[in-house]
């Protein structure tokens, strides 16, 4: 069989990958996605548009409430946005949580590992679960979710979760995509969609320097925006947070995510590293199949607090609340 040298490989799955997504554009009908920030007046209430593109014809924006740090697809006309620079958008929501948090990301740049906002601030005791899906052949450890609900369908319901996903995560596992979607609209589970690139490329032998994202040649405008497109095309709306695959960044690439409107997240409880979960925690373990040590961990965790969760002394988190509550002087 003929070998091709790596940076070829590389470069041939990262063109597989953007046909993927160009065809499911297409399929959608979304056009011209890009960066875009603006001002816009909704409900009475004043929103940050992070993209626009077009859909059917017409002209959508993904917009967030910088107070509350949800997300969601409007249509308006373009007369009602205000278009804003990156150093308005700074100014005119610097009170908010998601601007605090923004700079909060940006003071804790200096680690290699586990930079971003790690902890949050829950007004009594329990975690912020995140879940990270990276690439893999394995199937997702339902066993998780199903163990969630099992401790928390009397007490929690919907149960929030934050999911780390990938965008070649998506391209093999539809069916489990669809089985977490349902279980969303059974009203079950809560989801904050949290952006963990697009190949989570990573190597068993470089050096953290030169690993994960830092990889040299990576293309960053197509791991952040090629990964927000495929949730589209999968229904989900992206999130204002990113999660650094390894928890690899250096201060460059933080500045770079933080460029996109982005919060990058890290964790101060991975579990399978041996990290303690205390209250108020991130908690980080892999759903993807390949992490069981996090997964047994983190049953072994919600089976300890099985009273506290029934007296509703312990509860779970949803990341948005987590980090509003920290930076919203509340």
């Amino acid at each position: 069989m003929k070998r091709y040298p790596f940076f070829l490989t590389t470069f041939l799955g990262c063109v597989f990958c953007m046909l993927f997504v160009i065809s499911c554009l297409g399929q959608q009908g979304i056009k011209d996605y890009k960066r875009f920030y603006g001002l816009l007046r909704d409900q009475n209430k004043d929103l940050l548009v992070l993209r626009k593109f077009e859909q059917g014809g017409r002209t959508q924006y993904l917009v967030t409430d910088p107070q509350e740090l949800e997300t969601r697809i409007l249509s308006a006309a373009t007369e009602a946005v205000k278009p804003l620079t990156w150093a308005q958008t700074m100014d005119i929501f610097k009170e908010t949580p998601y601007i605090k948090a923004m700079e909060a990301a940006q003071m804790k740049e200096t680690p290699l590992q586990d930079a971003g906002i790690i902890h949050g601030f829950p007004k009594e005791k329990g975690i912020t679960l995140t879940i990270d899906l990276c690439p893999s052949h394995k199937p997702l450890d339902r066993i998780i979710f199903t163990s969630l609900l099992k401790e928390f369908q009397k007490t929690e319901k919907p149960v929030p979760l934050a999911l780390s996903i990938t965008g070649r995560w998506m391209l093999t596992h539809n069916d489990d995509l669809d089985w977490l979607k349902n279980l969303v609209k059974s009203g079950d589970i809560s989801i904050t969609w949290v952006n963990h690139s697009y190949n989570h490329r990573v190597s068993a032998t470089a050096p953290l320097k030169v690993n994960f994202l830092l990889e040299p040649g990576t293309d960053m405008n197509f791991e952040v925006m090629g990964t927000e497109l495929a949730m589209l095309q999968h229904g989900i709306v992206p999130s204002v947070f990113f999660r650094f695959p390894g928890l690899v960044s250096d201060p460059k690439l933080i500045s770079k995510v933080l460029s996109y409107g982005l919060i990058p997240v890290g964790s101060d409880a991975w579990l399978a590293k041996g990290q303690t979960a205390n209250s108020g925690s991130i908690v980080l373990i892999h759903g993807n199949g390949n992490e069981p040590v996090g997964v047994n961990d983190f049953i072994k965790l919600l089976q300890s607090e099985q009273k506290s969760v029934k007296d509703k002394q312990w509860m779970m988190y949803d990341l948005r609340e987590s980090v509003e509550d920290e930076f919203g002087g509340k």
